[in-house]
């Protein structure tokens, strides 16, 4: 699928693997709109062809102003779930049980918040004339995580959320085959983004032993050019795609 000259949401596009997915989809000529909090936006450095729109994922009123706009500057082909949370918590610890409400608010977020825009992006795109003979109308693209499937102590809401997003993928194809609207998951690995920037030099190191090849941390520009991959590969559908280094997460 061609994107130039079409509108492209990117979620969580203020940093990582926001960021660099709304550049590359940009660089390839689509206009692009970055959802994301107004205070990472603030934050955000300027990018040629990408709009940072203040949106909560959570929000339908929010997502749904979004999306128009998208729609108004050319037909919505992609859209990218990239926006996230993640908050270590034991189900049980010295503190007590795991609180009920960070639970519910990493649920809310990185679940509830990625089937928000993907049902709203599906449903303009469906509306829309399709992108060539065999009925392509789009793409939606989510992120899950490793953790999804080797969820480590201290994940149980992050990998939780995360299952939920590539459970959903399958469905979501299925449901939406009918119109022409491709779903497809990425499932990262460890990747260098500003969640990682507190950790010290040594502590990285040692995240990158536990990569069997590459040994080194995966880059936000590699989650970027896989989403832009599965833009141009139209026989991938229904998919979750590790994208890892083959690492498998231990326990801790």
């Amino acid at each position: 699928m061609d994107v130039s000259g079409s509108s492209v949401i990117v979620t969580g596009a203020a940093s990582g693997l926001g960021a660099a997915t709304a550049k590359r989809f940009a660089e390839a000529g689509a206009s692009v709109f970055g959802l994301d909090l107004q205070q990472s936006i603030d934050k955000a450095s300027a990018v040629p062809g990408v709009t940072l729109v203040p949106t909560d994922v959570t929000d339908e009123g929010q997502v749904v102003a979004a999306v128009a706009a998208a729609a108004e500057a050319g037909p919505l082909r992609v859209a990218v779930n990239c926006a996230g949370i993640g908050t270590a918590g034991r189900i049980l610890s010295k503190k007590g049980p795991h609180s009920l409400d960070l639970y519910k608010t990493i649920i809310n977020v990185n679940l509830v918040g990625t089937f928000n825009v993907l049902r709203l992006a599906a449903d303009q795109m469906s509306k829309q004339d399709t992108a060539d003979e065999q009925g392509t109308r789009g793409l939606i693209v989510n992120t899950a995580s490793v953790a999804a499937f080797e969820g480590q102590i201290g994940q149980i809401a992050y990998a939780a959320s995360k299952g939920g997003v590539h459970a959903m993928t399958i469905c979501a194809a299925r449901d939406l085959a009918q119109f022409g609207i491709r779903v497809n998951t990425i499932a990262p690995g460890t990747i260098n983004t500003p969640m990682l920037a507190g950790v010290t030099d040594e502590f990285k190191k040692t995240l990158e032993a536990g990569i069997p090849f590459p040994q080194r941390l995966g880059e936000p520009q590699e989650y970027a050019q896989l989403a832009f991959f599965l833009a141009e590969h139209d026989y991938i559908n229904g998919e979750t795609i590790r994208m890892d280094g083959a690492l498998r997460m231990a326990p801790r």
